[in-house]
């Protein structure tokens, strides 16, 4: 393996100088009597100068005239006043920058029987959904609520709910139906938009029994509209068709003030009830704008592809390409059916040129040893983006074997909790083997330890020092905000700490070790999981790994390694070359207590590993205060490690309590 840091592609000056972001710095550097030598430079004034930046991205995209003269009224976090005055609506937004001479929406099914939806057709389903949902009596503030796979209508409602100023969340449909409860209670929805039923990994799943739950759970419901179903006025179940059906000779889209609550997104639920995470109109068409167009380097003419379900942040993040007037693919099935290179197919069939998937998704593609650059017309693909969890090495070598100089590769972090990225790639930057490139315009974003001081060259928690326009307003049924606060600035106040480690090299880029809330520590030094994870996962014969690192009473430490196999190799001479691999490559420190291998690791629904929830369990937490089954993608598997546990954990713990007193 190359050595990290290594660059796999680099851009040239005339890459450069055609991508978005140089176009940006150009158009830029002539309104500030300046030149930007490189993208750092342009990086470090746009947090050095917040609003003038912010300032000229909103006249960039030509968000209104004249340009607000006041971007920022507080720069307090939590509290900050972005545009204050200022009124917006990220659906006309949305259906107003959308491709004009090219679909709006590409949906595919997993026979990828293609369906397309131009923006006029999308504004038109949009309108009459938000007039019938008008004439339900929803309201501004209202809240609207979906159960819906990665469909039309899922757009479709987002952007009818954006129309008239109501609320949107939405989960996908192969949610339990009490995770649904857990979240949907919370918000008291007026109106339900769903499907009783789903297709994946070429089964068809009905989920009628389910949604009647969930309707039962929900008293202050006036209204399920209803896909693929017949109206039932008695029921209070509307045909999506029917819902559809009206077609206003006039619509009116809500101008709400830019902090109006746009949706609401929840945290994973892995440390019990979900918190329900809200976003505005403007900080997220703003946020957009600016991430998709300058990181991603999308517009118009693109077609951007990425596997995701409604539940995860990117779903939002995909439908936002449409404010840059780049086309949206939605495939709604298993990225591995009829096998791993079912997602592949998919954006080789819509000719896509930004394909985005899970870590796990492409490590697993490796893992099998399958060629789609050679298997699969994927000539229009540019750029591939990685996200949920840290790629390994291993993965990012494989991907330049396939591709070439062909793609970018952008590995990039942020999250739910800003529906956006603080770290990423860029077109003007090298791509460096395992190192996100750098933050993203408008992040200042910094290392910090403990004590609060800023850190280069070693590993620091990741904080943001000053304000994005994406950070939440709230949470919600939060009134004070105190477990906004708690979330977020408990330990740093007024400067945000987003819980992973990094570490910010010389050049500017960033290498990632992991949540610093499931920092391991043996004999005094503290290390990131991703450093081991990183030396495990390119090992032949591991699929996939978990590592917890567990305090004793006594002052002992016991680090257990879970491993799954491919079953390609014999498992104890696997654990002998995994020791032996962290030995030499990381330190004796690295090596586990012991290494278990298991049938699968369970994990969020957006592919994040379930590191400290999963402690928990093993120390014997309640699995009910521990995390949410419903947020796990393999809920079945933690019953094993409740069992671990107790079986071998526990008695751990007993023994160095005893010999501790």
């Amino acid at each position: 393996m190359q050595a990290i840091g290594t660059v796999l592609w680099q851009p040239t000056a005339s890459s450069v100088q055609q991508s978005h972001v140089g176009q940006f710095a150009d158009w830029l550097g002539e309104r500030c009597d300046r030149t930007f030598a490189d993208y750092c430079e342009l990086q470090r004034w746009s947090v050095e100068n917040l609003e003038l930046f912010w300032a000229a991205v909103w006249e960039w995209f030509n968000l209104g005239s004249p340009t607000p003269q006041r971007v920022l009224g507080s720069r307090a976090m939590p509290g900050a006043e972005w545009f204050p005055g200022t009124r917006i609506n990220y659906a006309r937004e949305v259906l107003d920058r959308a491709p004009q001479s090219a679909p709006a929406l590409i949906w595919l099914d997993e026979e990828l029987s293609a369906r397309e939806v131009s923006t006029e057709d999308l504004r038109a389903s949009v309108e009459a959904l938000a007039t019938t949902l008008r004439e339900l009596g929803v309201s501004p503030g209202d809240r609207v609520t979906g159960v819906l796979g990665n469909t039309p209508e899922a757009v479709i409602g987002l952007l009818a709910c954006a129309s008239i100023g109501a609320v949107w969340a939405v989960c996908a449909p192969d949610f339990g139906g009490q995770a649904v409860i857990d979240r949907f209670a919370q918000l008291d929805p007026v109106v339900l938009i769903a499907t009783d039923g789903y297709r994946f990994g070429g089964r068809y799943y009905d989920r009628g029994a389910v949604l009647a739950e969930i309707r039962s759970a929900l008293p202050s419901l006036r209204a399920t509209v209803l896909v693929g179903a017949k109206s039932d006025t008695d029921a209070g179940i509307i045909a999506w068709d029917d819902a559809l059906g009206v077609r206003p000779e006039s619509f009116s889209y809500a101008d709400v003030p830019f902090e109006h609550p746009l949706w609401v997104l929840y945290s994973s639920g892995t440390t019990g009830t979900p918190k329900g995470i809200v976003h505005s109109h403007g900080g997220i068409v703003i946020e957009h704008l600016k991430s998709l167009q300058f990181t991603c380097d999308l517009g118009t003419g693109d077609r951007l592809y990425f596997y995701c379900t409604t539940s995860w942040m990117v779903w939002n993040l995909m439908v936002g390409a449409l404010l840059v007037g780049a086309s949206v693919v939605l495939y709604d099935g298993s990225p591995t059916y009829p096998d791993q290179l079912g997602s592949w197919r998919v954006a080789a069939r819509t000719r896509a040129t930004v394909f985005g998937a899970g870590a796990v998704y492409l490590s697993g593609t490796q893992a099998r040893e399958l060629h789609p650059a050679a298997e699969l017309d994927l000539s229009a693909l540019r750029t591939i983006i990685s996200a949920g969890s840290p790629l390994p090495p291993t993965t990012w070598e494989w991907v330049y074997d396939e591709f070439g100089s062909q793609v970018r590769l952008d590995s990039s972090t942020g999250g739910t909790d800003v529906c956006g990225t603080f770290i990423a790639g860029s077109p003007w930057l090298p791509v460096y083997l395992g190192e996100l490139s750098a933050p993203c315009l408008g992040v200042d974003a910094r290392g910090f330890d403990a004590a609060g001081t800023e850190v280069h060259e070693q590993v620091g928690e990741l904080v943001i020092v000053a304000p994005m326009p994406s950070m939440p307003v709230g949470f919600w049924n939060d009134p004070d905000g105190t477990r906004y606060r708690d979330a977020y600035f408990d330990q740093y106040p007024g400067v945000w700490r987003h819980g992973d480690w990094i570490e910010l090299t010389a050049r500017g880029s960033v290498t990632m070790h992991g949540r610093s809330d499931a920092t391991l520590n043996r004999g005094g030094v503290r290390f990131g999981s991703a450093d081991l994870y990183g030396v495990v996962e390119s090992t032949p014969g591991v699929a996939d790994s978990l590592v917890i690192g567990i305090e004793l009473p006594d002052g002992g430490y016991y680090m257990p390694l879970f491993l799954v196999s491919d079953n390609t190799v014999d498992e104890s001479a696997l654990s002998v070359e995994v020791s032996a691999r962290l030995s030499a490559q990381l330190s004796r420190r690295h090596v586990p207590d012991e290494i278990v291998f298991v049938s699968a690791i369970p994990r969020t629904r957006s592919g994040k590993k379930l590191e400290v929830p999963i402690k928990r369990l093993l120390q014997g937490a309640p699995a009910a205060d521990s995390l949410s089954r419903g947020s796990v993608d393999k809920p079945e598997v933690l019953d094993w490690f409740v069992e671990f546990g107790q079986q071998r954990v526990n008695p751990l713990l007993r023994s160095s309590s005893s010999a501790g007193h």
